[in-house]
């Protein structure tokens, strides 16, 4: 993934990179109303094919930057590149087990915790300092994720709000790693981590991965479009935005996701859900708005 650089890009471009951002999480938030809409298809073979159509976006991705290059920058991502992509097929097995058995809504909130999780990864690991603002905010969403494991425990959902915490919990670890080796492209992680999640599909469902026409089609929007598309937009878009504005744009996924689901098929969070969710939003939107203000002092 591309470094995120620290100064103020000129705005034409910092223009073009928020509609690019507005664009890639307003696309991405419709996965979890994908995944609703499939008829048959278990969480292993949505995984399966899912993974198939995002190698594939990602890979063309790769070969429209690099061309006959393409193969030498697989090499280059290194032992911690293998690592970094198995985090992200543990993250990616962990969210189809999340969204499948609780609500869009408490996945997403609980993913809204990832740059909390980060900068824990980050301090602990790469000993990065943990701002004041981003501590305090921390705090908060923590309560906030606990509501909703605690209400996940009375209404039978605590399986899936825990599976949503450990897919936070991986791509905050594949999100430490990328910051490790900032000076190294790792977009070819994602296709490793594809490989990875086929071979333990494969491995799982003992060979049993036929699925309808319509479920296969729906698991490759999920995977081509909603994820793979959405993702190269995240990374150019990364080039000209600071990491507090990524991060405020990303909100958009968690907050659209769960009316997605609302509107369509009536899919409505507890009100502890809800209640949850919003303190968490509410710690991530204080993080991010104070680092913008640093930002801006120092640039002033």
């Amino acid at each position: 993934m591309a470094h995120v650089r620290n100064y103020i890009q000129p705005a034409p471009r910092r223009l073009y990179a928020m509609l690019l951002m507005i664009t890639s999480s307003t696309v991405i938030s419709f996965g979890g109303l994908i995944i609703r809409n499939i008829e048959t298809a278990d969480t292993w073979q949505i995984n399966f094919y899912r993974s198939i159509a995002f190698g594939l976006a990602i890979g063309l991705v790769l070969l429209f930057r690099y061309g006959k290059s393409t193969p030498t920058q697989f090499f280059g991502i290194g032992w911690f590149g293998v690592f970094a992509a198995f985090l992200l097929a543990f993250a990616g097995i962990a969210f189809l087990q999340a969204i499948t058995n609780t609500t869009v809504a408490a996945t997403l909130f609980t993913l809204s915790s990832i740059p909390f999780l980060t900068a824990t990864l980050a301090w602990f690991f790469l000993t990065e300092r943990i701002k004041k603002a981003t501590f305090f905010a921390m705090i908060v969403a923590a309560f906030g994720i606990l509501i909703m494991v605690v209400e996940g425990f009375a209404f039978g959902t605590a399986f899936g709000n825990l599976m949503a915490f450990l897919c936070a919990l991986g791509f905050s670890g594949y999100a430490t790693i990328i910051r490790k080796k900032r000076s190294v492209d790792m977009l070819p992680t994602f296709v490793v981590s594809s490989v990875i999640v086929m071979a333990i599909v494969a491995t799982v469902s003992s060979g049993d991965i036929r699925i309808p026409i319509y479920d296969m089609l729906l698991c490759f929007a999920l995977g081509g479009v909603v994820a793979g598309f959405s993702n190269a937009l995240f990374i150019i878009s990364s080039r000209h935005l600071l990491a507090a504005e990524l991060t405020f744009f990303m909100l958009l996924e968690f907050s659209l996701g769960p009316i997605w689901v609302w509107i369509f098929i009536n899919e409505i969070p507890t009100q502890w859900t809800i209640l949850g969710g919003v303190i968490v939003m509410s710690a991530v939107l204080y993080n991010t708005f104070s680092e913008l203000r640093r930002k801006k002092d120092r640039i002033l």
